[in-house]
């Protein structure tokens, strides 16, 4: 029987990637439910293309046209997100941005589904709800982060006591070598513009200030259940090594792989198994030297923020995550400049008392304190 898949946030570039895996497979895969946020014409195409049961959009007056086009129900909000993570499914795949993603992923849980995860937040904000629910479950969580697909690849088998630590890499960004006084006016385009990886605006922004690596450290913490001080942030410009494992004999594993988001993802929906793939192989003698260097906290003071809440626990990621997804949205309306993306952060959490409890309402109340506080210091910024 064929695999059957549920993809949330199938019209951005992970579900797009998602899409073309099972194209590439005719037979293996069953596509049974679909979600995305407002890009009606493509779910449209695409439910045309692969029959879905059920399909959902996050933008209701989108879904209400997407049903009006054809001639079908089409679920719609968070509500109708979590009823298509919970359709019967071998595997969900989570490509959705921001903390929207929780309810449909532990609803995709709750209905014994494998996930497919490439929606960090859910684990930065409630990690503990999260991975504690799946095992209770016996719910396998498999990352499609090209760095957390790496590291579980190179972890897998081994014991949890003989590591001593994992290193995610990071390419830098599209300003990494310049000092942060030259990016008072850089746009929203130029921020987006990733050297080496085809990402949406949100995840591109963020690779330009270095949060995205360090959510990835807290969701690291909890997909490998390891403290903070054993997950390492290494820069990597040429991203060919995506994680590295160290071993308490001194012994470094690395995975390695060209940068395509098709690769991680078409191992998550396959799982234990490995397939045959057109993807282009890596050539090592054409890249010739691969070069790593410490980050500097004071270029990327988001990647401190972000460790300085993963130390603190409880809702302090919640707080962060939040403050991160509006100051990111507030530059890319063109309300704040980029520089002030991090001031927003350092305010907010600055002012937005964390709590030890992780409940879903304690994650799901200082999301929405935070969020408030975080536009009330973009429209104190101005410009």
């Amino acid at each position: 029987m064929p695999t059957r898949v549920c993809i949330l946030g199938s019209t951005g570039s992970i579900g797009r990637s998602a899409l073309d895996v099972v194209r590439v497979h005719p037979g293996l895969f069953e596509v049974v439910g679909l979600a995305a946020h407002s890009n009606a014409a493509l779910l449209a195409e695409q439910v045309r293309e692969f029959r879905p049961a059920v399909v959902a959009m996050m933008d209701e007056a989108a879904a209400e046209r997407l049903s009006a086009q054809l001639g079908t129900e089409v679920l719609a909000g968070p509500d109708g997100l979590a009823r298509v993570a919970a359709r019967e499914a071998d595997v969900t795949l989570c490509a959705v941005v921001g903390a929207v993603g929780l309810k449909p992923i532990l609803a995709a849980v709750d209905a014994g589904n494998r996930i497919a995860l490439a929606n960090k937040e859910p684990l930065v904000i409630a990690g503990r709800l999260v991975i504690e629910r799946a095992r209770a479950r016996g719910v396998d969580v498999l990352p499609v982060d090209s760095e957390h697909n790496a590291i579980f690849q190179c972890i897998h088998g081994h014991r949890p006591e003989d590591v001593r630590c994992i290193h995610l890499t990071a390419s830098g960004g599209p300003f990494y070598g310049r000092p942060r006084a030259s990016l008072v006016d850089v746009s929203p385009e130029e921020a987006a513009n990733h050297p080496r990886w085809d990402m949406g605006k949100k995840i591109s922004v963020d690779s330009a200030t270095l949060m995205n690596k360090g959510l990835e450290v807290i969701e690291a913490m909890w997909l490998f259940d390891l403290p903070l001080d054993k997950v390492k942030v290494i820069i990597h410009p040429q991203s060919v090594i995506h994680g590295m494992v160290e071993f308490v004999d001194g012994s470094i594993l690395a995975h390695l792989g060209v940068t395509d988001m098709k690769a991680p993802i078409q191992f998550a929906l396959t799982w234990p198994e490995r397939l045959q793939t057109p993807m282009p192989r890596l050539d090592l003698a054409a890249i010739g030297e691969l070069s790593f260097a410490e980050p500097d906290f004071g270029e990327f003071p988001c990647l401190r923020y972000a460790t300085e809440a993963a130390s603190a626990g409880g809702t302090a990621p919640a707080i962060l995550n939040a403050a991160n997804e509006t100051a990111v949205a507030a530059f890319c309306d063109g309300a704040i400049p980029f520089l002030a993306i991090s001031e927003v952060i350092q305010r907010v959490m600055g002012t937005c008392e964390p709590l030890p409890d992780t409940s879903i309402e304690a994650v799901l109340a200082a999301d929405a304190a935070a969020r408030r506080r975080a536009q009330d210091v973009v429209r104190a910024m101005g410009v």
